[in-house]
């Protein structure tokens, strides 16, 4: 049996703070194991590789709204394989210089293998047996495939195998309606391909705000066709390719598409048990994620369980907010909680979307509706908004009337993952207040204003969805 200091499960977010660790502690021993390629998911099949794909596509889209503006450009050929080479390329060099790394420090020795426990603070990996007080659980997450009658015999493409792709199908069915769906249905479409989103929830994107979830699926669906609250009942083969039944979960009434390929982008779930976490004395909970206490430490004192591993938010951003609290905790010995308060996502569409904190309902359940103001400012009321044609993407704010405290924000239009950042920062001071948006100098005439000007428009939530009727993107 070997012995090390420290066992990292994982070379995505659990590498954050190695070197540190190194430096701290110079003759430290530690094993990395990682049953994949080194890097993570975000790296190696996740958010990386897809914003790769997505680039090109938004240019795609940016190139088609030209005529507008008095530019008579034409796309003349979109190359499918360089596209995907290119990303496959840049992937490849990052994944090498991390395997370099891993190999070349001498305080680590890096298993190219699964772990598994066999029993507390002693992990299997290949033909090795390795112990250590002290473990990093960085395991991550896997895709989630629903049980359809007659997919496996059809074959599906997931957000691991579709970045092998070599040829654009000509059309494709994406089985899903989060965020996975709707990038890739952006991508496919834009590339060329006739793309059908058929969703299991009755709205797009459903963990947005039912206002951008509404306003996204109208947008898109001028390059698409999205079917939302459908079932997927089977997938049959066929001379003309692959047919996928749906039935409508409302009424009933099925519908059925035909399409050259099938993406399955239903979401993920916990891949906990290849690592027979019971014979470590680890805790999961009953959907398998690992379960962890305020400070990111499971059942078993001194062993730690973050990023997607244990099942909170499965965003690259929140792994390396909860692989900073495990550094403070179990190398430097401080007592700090993770922070969720202020979780921001994006979703990397066209129209793009961000959101942080609270969303409507969650801040008047937890404020009461007389104690919440919301602010709603559209793109097209700005000077650069309409420089744009931006006309009616929006900007949404929540915050506690009288102190204005910043309680969510919800932005659908362009560059809307960097907008959510005048917001996400100060809501991570003291009192997080809204005030320095508000009164603060910006530059005229630019996008943010509409950030600012939204804050300037703060109301109560029954005027707040007059207004919102008015513009026909009211939302059950």
């Amino acid at each position: 049996m070997k012995k090390y200091d420290l066992i990292v499960i994982g070379t995505g977010s659990g590498m954050n703070f190695i070197d540190s660790i190194i430096e701290s502690k110079q003759d430290i021993k530690i094993a990395v194991i990682d049953k994949d390629e080194p890097g993570g998911i975000c790296l190696t099949r996740g958010c990386i590789p897809s914003k790769l794909l997505l680039y090109p596509a938004e240019l795609v889209r940016m190139i088609g709204k030209s005529g507008k503006f008095g530019i008579d450009a034409a796309i003349k050929n979109i190359d499918f394989m360089e596209i995907m080479e290119r990303m496959r390329n840049i992937i490849h060099d990052d994944i090498e210089n991390i395997r370099m790394g891993l190999s070349a420090s001498p305080n680590i020795d890096y298993y190219h293998d699964s772990a598994e426990f066999v029993s507390p603070y002693t992990i299997k990996t290949g033909k090795e047996t390795l112990s250590s007080k002290m473990i990093f659980l960085c395991t991550g997450s896997k895709v989630k495939i629903p049980h359809i009658i007659g997919l496996e015999d059809a074959g599906y493409l997931t957000s691991d195998t579709v970045l092998e792709m070599t040829q654009l199908p000509e059309s494709i069915v994406i089985i899903g309606g989060g965020y996975i769906a709707t990038e890739y249905g952006h991508f496919f479409s834009s590339m060329g391909s006739s793309v059908t989103i058929i969703g299991r929830n009755n709205r797009l994107i459903p963990q947005e705000e039912p206002e951008i979830s509404g306003f996204a699926k109208m947008e898109l669906s001028k390059h698409m066709n999205i079917l939302t609250g459908y079932e997927v009942l089977k997938v049959q083969r066929t001379g003309d390719g692959k047919r996928v039944i749906a039935r409508e979960r409302s009424t009933g009434h099925e519908t059925d598409v035909v399409a050259e390929e099938i993406l399955v982008a239903s979401g993920r779930e916990p891949n906990t048990d290849i690592l027979v976490p019971e014979k470590g004395g680890i805790e999961i909970d009953k959907n398998g994620w690992i379960t962890v206490n305020d400070y990111m430490e499971t059942s078993q004192p001194n062993i730690w369980a973050f990023g997607d591993a244990n099942g909170k938010y499965l965003f690259k951003h929140v792994a390396n907010h909860e692989s900073r609290i495990v550094y403070s905790n179990a190398i430097l010995k401080n007592n700090i909680k993770a922070d969720y308060h202020a979780v921001p996502h994006a979703v990397f569409s066209y129209p793009e979307i961000a959101s942080v904190g609270m969303k409507e309902k969650e801040a008047i359940s937890e404020h009461g509706e007389e104690n919440v103001l919301i602010g709603f400012k559209k793109y097209g009321e700005t000077a650069k908004g309409i420089a744009m044609d931006a006309m009616d993407y929006f900007v949404k704010v929540i915050v506690e009337r009288g102190s204005y405290r910043l309680l969510g924000a919800h932005i659908i239009g362009p560059h809307a993952s960097i907008l959510i950042h005048e917001i996400i920062p100060l809501m991570y001071t003291r009192d997080q207040s809204a005030e320095p948006i508000i009164y603060g100098m910006h530059i005229h005439p630019a996008l943010n204003e509409v950030v600012q000007r939204a804050f300037h428009s703060l109301m109560p939530p029954a005027q707040y969805h007059h207004i919102l009727k008015h513009l026909r993107l009211e939302q059950e």
